[in-house]
């Protein structure tokens, strides 16, 4: 069969109206993502977005949200105790994780509580 998706191009986070510098503190300031510029068309519906390697992360504006426990984006760490050491310090809850073999990674969440994970090393692939 014909693959016809080629890669994932952006994962879209929902996030409570009036977060945007909560975003940009947490995504931008912690984790050193780069805030890119929404089009003009979207702005009025709040929110922001960050490039994350060649893909992005959109954070968007959900007027009855609620946080996602389960599903979360897994982003890879430069310096995995680093960023879990910056978290700690700064009263963000970091959960080890080490059901995977050769998979160093914990979750938290964001300051709405979205889970997210964060990883230092990937599986091999089959």
């Amino acid at each position: 069969m014909k693959m016809r998706v080629k890669r994932l191009d952006h994962l879209q986070i929902a996030a409570p109206p009036g977060c945007e510098e909560a975003a940009r503190e947490f995504y931008g300031g912690i984790l050193g993502l780069q805030e890119i510029e929404k089009p003009e068309p979207l702005r009025s519906r709040g929110g922001c977005w960050f490039s994350c390697g060649s893909q992005q992360l959109h954070l968007g504006v959900e007027q009855d949200f609620r946080p996602a426990k389960k599903a979360h984006p897994a982003f890879v760490a430069a310096d995995l105790d680093e960023l879990r050491n910056e978290l700690s310090a700064r009263g963000i809850k970091v959960v080890e994780d080490a059901s995977i073999p050769g998979v160093r990674r914990f979750f938290a969440e964001d300051p709405w509580g979205n889970r997210l994970e964060f990883v230092e090393q990937h599986r091999e692939s089959a």
